[in-house]
């Protein structure tokens, strides 16, 4: 099975737990905070391995987190930064947030490094604390929680060259008679599951990479077939090879299947009709071919190069090779993502900021705050220690809890619950 679309689940590490502690050595009467700060959590790094070829791997591990950063120690020690935890995916990778839909990372060149969830920074010790008027304070940080979020992989196939047609043409037999390649091949509808890549060297010492990819039938673009498979891995190809069954085995109309297969990657994506394209006219040793080849020729035109050849008996192969290394040299890269060019532009959008905290009430009458800020300012408070506490306390003051949840009707007594915990509101 080809998996060239995944979704897993990436975390960043906690940041270390800062620490609370005093020096005590002989000889200093006032040792005052000693507390180290907390280490930094991993950053989940994906990085481009040209080894790789398939995310077959990722269908195995679907959960990648990082170790959390080193607490803090006495003596003013921090903790130690957590090395980076790195994932090795193949060139061509597209890294989308799965509810967003935002292209995160598009991975093409060997070594490239994108990160894909930061780890959190370590907490800070009591020293950190200590001011004039509160010399040896009791408070510490825990770490801060690692980012998390899930990710959808997808692999898009770096080929210069895509064989395009109907299943069953004579593509992989192309591809295995001018590489190296060996591709499965029988009589069959959909022999080819999986994209085929070869390297193939032209006489003049020329080179590139040719990819046979699934069978493409009528539909393919709405995802009838393999179609979306299909399409998805030729939006990176320069050059489109169009091969075509002119002895007609299947009983389906040359023609009428070239129509069709153009008609499906413009439905696909009208960028694809960009790319140039060679008709190759294949099984022209069948009985048939070359009746049908000059009927196709009066309906498409002089315009479009057709080659002539047959797969089986090697016929015609040397001139098509050269035809297609003639046209890739002439043929710019096509970028994935439209980039800008030219004049380059800082595009302030308006953003709603995220309110620090929300309050809702539950069917019990308790009131439940939630907020990516104020659930991180908790997560990062040590409870076991009052000052810590009172801390919080001020912060959560400072944000205008008390008086939005005074402003909700809450009074002396009432629960007030926050993640899993719960505490009482008092006046």
């Amino acid at each position: 099975m080809f998996v060239d679309q995944v979704k897993i689940y990436v975390k960043g590490g906690d940041g270390g737990n800062g620490m609370v502690a005093f020096r005590r050595e002989k000889y200093v009467p006032k040792g005052g905070p000693a507390g180290g700060d907390g280490g930094k959590g991993a950053d989940v790094v994906f990085e481009v391995d040209e080894g790789l070829r398939t995310l077959m791997d990722f269908r195995y591990q679907r959960h990648f987190k990082a170790p959390r950063g080193e607490n803090g120690m006495s003596k003013n020690q921090h903790g130690k930064n957590a090395p980076e935890m790195v994932v090795k995916v193949p060139p061509g990778t597209v890294v989308m947030d799965a509810n967003t839909k935002e292209v995160i990372a598009d991975l093409t060149e060997h070594g490239q490094r994108a990160v894909i969830a930061k780890g959190g920074r370590g907490g800070r010790g009591n020293t950190r604390f200590a001011t004039p008027s509160n010399p040896a304070p009791e408070i510490c940080e825990k770490g801060e929680p690692g980012q998390e979020r899930e990710v959808i992989l997808e692999l898009k196939l770096l080929a210069d060259v895509g064989l395009v047609g109907f299943p069953s043409v004579g593509k992989s037999t192309l591809l295995s008679v001018v590489s190296a390649a060996k591709p499965k091949i029988a009589e069959y509808h959909f022999t080819t599951l999986v994209p085929n890549l070869g390297m193939v060297e032209t006489e003049d010492g020329r080179s590139f990479v040719m990819a046979d990819l699934p069978g493409l039938i009528e539909g393919a673009h709405q995802g009838v077939g393999l179609g979306h498979q299909f399409l998805r891995h030729i939006e990176r190809t320069r050059v489109i090879v169009h091969v075509i069954d002119m002895a007609a085995m299947e009983g389906r109309d040359p023609y009428e299947d070239y129509v069709t297969i153009n008609q499906e990657l413009k439905e696909y994506n009208l960028r694809l009709t960009e790319r140039p394209q060679i008709i190759v006219a294949n099984k022209m040793d069948m009985p048939g071919a070359e009746e049908n080849l000059a009927t196709f020729k009066e309906k498409v035109g002089n315009d479009v190069p057709i080659f002539p050849i047959s797969a089986l008996t090697r016929q015609g192969l040397r001139d098509l090779l050269f035809a297609i290394a003639d046209k890739l040299e002439e043929t710019p890269e096509f970028p994935l993502h439209e980039e800008e060019t030219g004049v380059h532009r800082v595009v302030y959008k308006h953003e709603q900021p995220k309110p620090e905290f929300t309050i809702t009430r539950d069917s019990d009458g308790s009131f439940v705050l939630s907020g990516e800020k104020i659930e991180k300012l908790f997560k990062m408070t040590d409870f076991s220690r009052d000052e810590s506490v009172r801390r919080f306390a001020r912060q959560m003051r400072a944000m205008g809890v008390d008086e939005a949840l005074r402003q909700k009707g809450a009074q002396d007594g009432d629960t007030v619950r926050l993640l899993d915990y719960e505490f009482e509101f008092i006046e």
